[in-house]
């Protein structure tokens, strides 16, 4: 039972007082309503019914292992925080960060936000079970102000000292779904994340060879992407490498491509 109000504890942390007085006691209700169910059928599963239960005493909270960066798509922290809180839009993120740098968290880290929608990278297919979803207040025609990438970037670090995260798994909503998604959008520096850690970058490709069997599309199948699309495949890659929004693979991003894949052999 104690481990049930710990648990409990974490959920409503976050919460606060302000604008969002009214969708904050919605989101303790619903915390509470989880951990009803916890409390109500601890042991209950996909087998309720069927053999003996004997209870292990090792086990902690599931933790998440990406972080998915957005934009915002909108024109203020206001709207996007108001969007966040009303139950017919069904979208959520964990994390939303203003141009100013003020960060707003909207989600406990244990809980699964509805950001990814339909994406895929690697073997996973359910995105939002294993992330953390940061949405920048941005609307994808415009740069990145700085206070916001410090802000970014500190959160960023607090999210993989406390979740051990690793490296290559610090990635776009493009990067994961490149069917349907361009964010965060070419004026994002990714490069500026890799310094820090958070998302591999390429070495300089001067005297690069790229080997006659290299395949394109297996490279970026072994990176992550979904290539059942290879031309959206192509464009989500150079838009998170190069910052451009074509859709092929010429030998220069091909010598991109091919500095990227090695990191991850």
């Amino acid at each position: 039972m104690r481990s049930v109000h710990i648990v409990l504890l974490l959920l409503i942390l976050s919460c606060n007082r302000g604008p969002f007085v009214e969708t904050n006691k919605s989101y303790k209700r619903q915390a509470k309503e989880l951990a009803k169910q916890i409390r109500k059928s601890p042991l209950k599963d996909s087998m309720p019914e069927m053999g003996n239960w004997v209870g292990t005493v090792n086990f902690n909270l599931r933790k998440p292992n990406l972080v998915i960066i957005h934009h915002t798509a909108q024109n203020s922290c206001e709207q996007t925080l108001t969007t966040f809180t009303l139950q017919r839009t069904q979208v959520s993120a964990h994390y939303v960060i203003c141009r100013n740098g003020t960060i707003h968290h909207m989600l406990n880290d244990y809980l699964r936000a509805w950001h990814g929608g339909a994406a895929r990278w690697g073997n996973i297919n359910d995105i939002n079970s294993s992330s953390i979803g940061i949405e920048l207040d941005n609307n994808g025609a415009e740069p990145f102000p700085e206070p916001q990438i410090s802000s970014l970037l500190r959160l960023l670090q607090n999210l993989k000292n406390t979740y051990s995260i690793p490296t290559s798994n610090f990635i776009g909503h493009a990067d994961i779904a490149p069917t349907r998604k361009t964010d965060p959008s070419h004026y994002f520096s990714w490069k500026e994340l890799s310094v820090g850690g958070f998302g591999h970058w390429y070495d300089d490709t001067a005297n690069v060879l790229v080997p006659p069997s290299f395949s394109n599309r297996e490279a970026l199948r072994i990176i992550g992407y979904d290539t059942r699309d290879s031309s959206a495949a192509f464009h989500a890659f150079r838009l998170h490498f190069l910052g451009d929004t074509l859709q092929t693979m010429d030998s220069a991003a091909q010598k991109v491509l091919y500095s990227v894949y090695k990191k991850y052999l």
